[in-house]
């Protein structure tokens, strides 16, 4: 096998035209792993989409929605440091 041949995996982890693919999967993973992240939220949110570098999370009712609010920069901070990089800026709530 020649030597400049790359795998799949450096092909789409490191050239530029699969970005948009590196971004989709981090994306979903974000949304997969929300409940693992925030089990206690299970119940009263679920993250819908990631869609540039905004959360959309669905939540229950305004009560819920307002006290997630104030704690949004504390869910931000912990998405980000599961991930180890910064994959959400900002969050939106959604009834």
């Amino acid at each position: 096998m020649p030597s400049n041949f790359k795998s799949i995996s450096e092909v789409i982890g490191k050239e530029k035209e699969f970005a948009q693919v590196r971004q989709a999967a981090e994306d979903y993973n974000v949304i997969e792993k929300f409940g693992n992240i925030f089990p206690d939220l299970k119940v009263v949110t679920k993250a819908v989409k990631v869609d540039k570098n905004i959360l959309f999370l669905k939540v229950e009712n305004s009560v819920w929605r307002s006290e997630l609010n104030l704690k949004k920069s504390l869910i931000i901070e912990k998405i980000n440091k599961h991930f180890g990089k910064q994959i959400i800026k900002n969050i939106k709530f959604i009834s």
